[in-house]
């Protein structure tokens, strides 16, 4: 239970096991073995990673990296993440990133919804003061990373290292448009067709309505009848697999 509920202390843990498992026993035995905090570490319940964890519904993260194109010429790409639902809520290419187009971007992520709290990003000199100002006036709170630390920023970190391996790095756009056209298949890929082991595993966006996948009596094999669906992603690169029953 201490390792579970870090902000628990010795007379919670005591109350929690009298009234939920009968289990009588008093608060300095609960101390006498609590895990002790490492040296240094006065408030360990307080870390980066559990504001996260403790907020994720209500964060979103941003970035930008550089993608090549056939003509060798420098796209930038602008992509923003939920954290909960590790859903891709935008992504954006231009070949001259701004401040004001930056905002446009977060505009269109923020909408009227008003479900996001905060918004992570780093110290590039792209995301400027009256950027942030603007943010704060949508009704986020904006939370800088501090320098050259990128891991503080990781789900955003990870995802584009997941573009990279799983599209960009086996094809060759061949113009702006191209890359956003592929960009926005991978991304519908992403959000509806591609399992997130973070999720359980599970997917960001599954589709409202559809119908749970029949139970086989058999772990190692699909019940009788039953038809597997393929559909290619970017040309075969990818595929997703579906399961439909036969009506015969």
């Amino acid at each position: 239970m201490a390792s579970e509920n870090p902000v628990w202390g010795e007379e919670r843990i005591a109350n929690e096991l009298l009234i939920k498992l009968g289990i009588r026993v008093s608060p300095r035995t609960v101390g006498k073995y609590m895990p002790k905090r490492p040296a240094g570490q006065p408030r360990g319940d307080q870390r980066w990673a559990t504001f996260l964890k403790n907020h994720a519904l209500a964060i979103v993260a941003c970035d930008f990296f550089v993608a090549v194109i056939a003509t060798f010429r420098l796209l930038y790409v602008f992509l923003v993440i939920e954290h909960r639902r590790r859903r891709l809520a935008h992504v954006g290419v231009t070949n001259h990133p701004t401040a004001d187009w930056t905002l446009q971007q977060l505009r269109e992520v923020v909408g009227d919804e008003r479900a996001h709290r905060y918004l992570i990003h780093d110290r590039d000199s792209i995301f400027a003061k009256h950027l942030d100002n603007s943010v704060q006036a949508l009704g986020l709170k904006v939370l800088r990373t501090p320098f050259r630390s990128p891991k503080a920023n990781s789900i955003c970190e990870r995802v584009i290292g997941t573009i990279r391996r799983e599209c960009l790095d086996w094809l060759i756009p061949m113009s702006e448009g191209h890359l956003r056209a592929t960009l926005r298949e991978w991304v519908r890929h992403y959000n509806c067709g591609r399992p997130h082991k973070s999720l359980g595993p599970g997917v960001p966006d599954w589709p409202k309505g559809a119908s749970a996948v029949p139970q086989s009596e058999s772990r190692h094999r699909m019940g009788a009848g039953a038809l597997v669906l393929t559909k290619p992603i970017l040309g075969g690169l990818h595929h997703e697999y579906s399961l439909a029953l036969s009506t015969t």
